[in-house]
């Protein structure tokens, strides 16, 4: 994961490996007995001025509010699990972009996989 880079005036934050059970997918046992899913999430915010936590993003806020999504209302595809830890990180005021990569390495894919994921990257508008 790396389409955020920081830039002048751009600084990125990136949490990995965010864990939760969840019960995601399409199949009825994928909604039954869930699987572990694990969300890496970047943002682009505007950089801190000065050495103080309220002039920037918490990072623990990210992590908290990706973990509780990966945890709660179940959807079927991971392109909308993403789309909703983007939307939550897009609502914070200081992140001007986010993004996302949901890991689902129990995916019932018919084969043996190490992973499947979704990548998304998503701006906030002008």
């Amino acid at each position: 994961m790396s389409a955020l880079v920081p830039t002048p005036g751009v600084d990125v934050i990136r949490v990995r490996g965010i864990r939760a059970l969840g019960r995601h997918g399409v199949l009825p046992e994928e909604r039954e007995r869930g699987q572990l899913f694990i969300a890496d999430v970047a943002v682009a915010v505007v950089p801190a001025s000065g050495d103080d936590l309220a002039t920037t993003v918490d990072y623990s806020q990210i992590a908290q509010r990706a973990r509780e999504i990966l945890a709660g209302d179940p959807c079927d595809l991971i392109e909308t699990l993403a789309q909703r830890i983007a939307d939550a990180c897009l609502a914070l005021p200081l992140v001007r972009a986010v993004e996302v990569e949901i890991h689902k390495p129990e995916a019932p894919v018919g084969v043996s996989v190490d992973d499947v994921t979704v990548h998304v990257l998503r701006e906030r508008p002008a």
